[in-house]
């Protein structure tokens, strides 16, 4: 029997040489790639660097929404940094509990539509991704694909059709559009405000024919931008048809016969979707409305690099998540409501693992260096910021000690106001350092590369 050789951990060294392995590795079949040692806002610079080598689609796990906030932040500075000409995404939880009676905001819904929706069509997206969010089901593709309507300047479209397509994807009509999820008319000009668009938007008719597209100002309404197309994408993540109508309205029946729910609840619910269409907390019966359950992996395109931030975390918060959903659930079903079963609504971490599995060169990023020996594992140098907030002389002391190991100084500030006044401040003190405008979460000193990164934050 032949031993399997191990191939063992890589300590720091040349940094671009690190990433370049890395890179190399997740081309290769085997287990998931390690990195260790990375702290603070280090694992971004880290992910723009592996980017940055070949562009491929990339999704990023996350124990947590605030975790996800803070590395999209992080990721969107040294993307500018490593002149990374385009923009990582977030795919936002609902930031609801489990079973609440109550809907996500359309301006969360929006921008998940707008994730999946660039998914469909194929744009190599680097997504930042909530746990609960990756997690959760959504809306089949074969849904989305119906639901969406594309309109292009020159095309042949009734106006009416167009009100009635807004209508049934969920805008709400008003007599000005200046909030998201709302839609006008107003002669033959049709405003629309998606829920996950920067801008609202302008379609002008001439007859039945578009004549022209336009973003405008929500606050003056004035034209800012032509557009040569613009796809219209649904306010919810639960527009139905009649036929899906009618096939939930009779799966809830026979869910509410076999489980023995209270007549009044189950009455009551039939007839909000008979007559109210949609109301808050509906997004939960999903399962009852549609016959294929898909998750955000079912939208990923197969060449995909997935990376698990803090392994440790993500499973800790599985297991917490998962015994939030079956408490939600039990209560629930103990008062005789109607509720879509956990496994219908939710991946189980072993689903998630599984999906996780079938993607090539998987990466795991965590902050403490745990592996003795292991195959595929990088081990780097990273130091935290020492503690000088409010302690200039402290802080010049450190910046010349940095500088005399001929370690690059880069000091970042949120605005350029504060840039300014930083290099006022560095030069009455004799500092020649970089001030970048720019945002990240926590400093850090990269041993590999003689780079030290400090937030602002943490010197005044």
């Amino acid at each position: 029997m032949n031993e399997r050789v191990l191939t063992p951990i890589i300590e720091s060294g040349d940094f671009s040489s690190q990433v370049s392995l890395v890179q190399k590795w997740t081309e290769e079949s085997g287990p998931p790639v390690v990195v260790e040692g990375l702290r603070g806002s280090s694992r971004a610079l880290f992910l723009a660097k592996l980017v940055k080598i070949r562009k491929r689609p990339v999704v990023i796990f996350t124990a947590d929404q605030n975790r996800g906030e803070v590395l999209l932040d992080d990721l969107k500075y040294f993307f500018h940094y490593e002149k990374i000409k385009y923009q990582p995404f977030f795919f936002p939880a609902w930031e609801l509990l489990p079973y609440e009676l109550l809907s996500p905001l359309n301006e969360i819904s929006g921008e998940r539509l707008d994730i999946l929706n660039r998914l469909r069509i194929g744009d190599p997206l680097i997504l930042v991704v909530p746990l609960e969010a990756g997690l959760q089901t959504v809306m089949p593709r074969s849904v989305l694909e119906k639901l969406i309507l594309p309109v292009n300047i020159k095309m042949s479209l009734e106006r009416e059709f167009l009100e009635a397509c807004l209508s049934d994807n969920g805008f709400t009509r008003s007599a000005l559009v200046e909030n998201r999820g709302e839609f006008s008319v107003r002669g033959d000009i049709v405003d629309f405000f998606q829920p996950g668009g920067v801008n609202p938007v302008r379609i002008e008719f001439f007859g039945d024919e578009v004549e022209s597209i336009r973003e405008f100002d929500a606050l003056s309404q004035v034209s800012i931008n032509k557009l040569k197309a613009v796809n219209i994408l649904p306010v919810r993540e639960l527009c139905l048809n009649e036929i899906e109508k009618k096939h939930g309205v009779e799966a809830i029946k026979n869910f509410a016969g076999k489980n023995g729910c209270d007549r009044f609840a189950l009455k009551e619910l039939l007839e909000k979707i008979q007559h109210l269409g949609v109301f808050s907390g509906m997004e939960y019966l999903a399962p009852f409305f549609y016959s294929t359950r898909e998750s955000l992996f079912d939208y990923l395109h197969p060449d995909s690099l997935v990376v698990l931030e803090e392994e440790d975390q993500l499973q800790a918060k599985s297991e917490q998540f998962q015994s939030l959903i079956d408490t939600e659930y039990h209560s629930v079903m103990e008062n005789g409501d109607v509720a879509a079963s956990p496994e219908e609504l939710y991946l189980t971490m072993d689903e998630f693992n599984n999906y996780v599995s079938k993607f090539k060169g998987c990466v795991a990023l965590n902050t403490l260096k745990t592996s003795e020996e292991a195959e595929r594992t990088l081990a780097l140098e990273v130091k935290p910021i020492p503690l000088v907030a409010g302690k200039f002389d402290a802080f010049s002391e450190q910046v010349l000690n940095w500088q005399e190991d001929e370690n690059r100084v880069v000091v970042v500030a949120p605005t350029k106001g504060q840039v300014r006044r930083i290099h006022e401040l560095f030069h009455d003190w004799g500092l020649e350092i970089d001030v970048d405008l720019g945002r990240i979460s926590e400093g850090f000193q990269l041993i590999a590369c003689n780079q030290v990164f400090i937030a602002e934050h943490e010197i005044f």
